[in-house]
């Protein structure tokens, strides 16, 4: 493996690698720790922060490569079509950096990313899934067909014609249901807040679009689903993650007790063992 000490440097500076110019940077990545490598892609929104318990311990053993994607904290936005831009870009950097037998660890849009990533060739030692699905979109409307998540809705015109407060009070009242944490609730209202609003709208429709409920019919790698039990109850949970996976062909389903979307905040111990335990396999 390539010395991973200035890839930051490297990866932010030298994008000709991507064909990106300076204002297309499809991700930020912070590399900290050494050893086997670990890739950490993130959720919605969600900044390298969403990991940073895990990282504080998982960097004494290991490299940890955290990613913030374009639009989000920080790092600028970058021209749509938001998804697949940044799934090239990522494979590009496990290739280029020869990271093809890391273990990946992602939550919600970063779970799915995952496994689009997986769908497409063998490039992860292993998998684990956090709270994520294969077809977002297919759980939240009924008769759900990918090409009709199109730009120009009456909701995504509705959002970007929210004023500030009003999109702080959305944001507030979605961060709710995210976690029972008050204080991590207010963390993911801000990241909501801070992110670009069309990348906000246009990104989520690039989500709603992503369909793998048959691709993942190719995916070999061993896969680990951590999934929430709230807000419809562990039967329920069970019975969509089944439905969402069934053309995979192996998984470990393991149910987080008690715990909402952002599982890292409500069962931060739980969360903690399965990671080692995953790892340790």
């Amino acid at each position: 493996m390539k010395n991973l000490k200035s890839i930051l440097t490297v990866f932010l500076l030298a994008l000709g690698t991507f064909g990106l110019n300076a204002q297309q940077v499809p991700f930020e990545v912070k590399v900290v720790g050494s050893g086997e490598p670990i890739l950490f892609f993130p959720g919605f929104t969600c900044t390298d922060e969403v990991w940073e318990d895990q990282v504080e311990e998982l960097s004494k053993n290991y490299e940890c490569h955290l990613f913030t994607f374009a639009g989000f904290g920080d790092v600028p936005a970058i021209e749509f079509p938001w998804y697949p831009k940044i799934e090239e870009a990522l494979s590009n950097y496990i290739n280029e950096y020869e990271l093809e037998s890391s273990v990946v660890i992602g939550h919600s849009l970063g779970g799915t990313m995952a496994l689009s990533l997986a769908s497409a060739e063998p490039i992860f030692k292993k998998i684990v899934i956090v709270d994520a699905l294969t077809s977002t979109g297919a759980m939240m409307f009924p008769n759900y067909a990918s090409e009709n998540m199109v730009y120009d809705s009456p909701y995504n015109n509705q959002v970007l014609a929210m004023n500030e407060n009003q999109f702080q009070q959305m944001a507030a009242g979605m961060a709710a249901g995210m976690t029972s944490n008050p204080e991590r609730q207010k963390q993911i209202a801000a990241w909501m807040v801070q992110a670009d609003r069309e990348t906000y709208v246009y990104g989520y429709t690039d989500y709603l679009k992503v369909d793998l409920r048959d691709a993942v019919s190719q995916i070999e790698t061993p896969v680990v689903i951590l999934a929430a039990t709230k807000p419809f109850g562990e039967a329920m949970a069970k019975q969509t993650y089944n439905t969402q996976y069934a053309n995979l062909d192996t998984y470990d389903l393991r149910m987080a007790p008690d715990a909402a979307h952002f599982i890292m905040f409500d069962q931060p111990e739980w969360f903690m063992n399965q990671l080692l335990e995953t790892l340790k396999d």
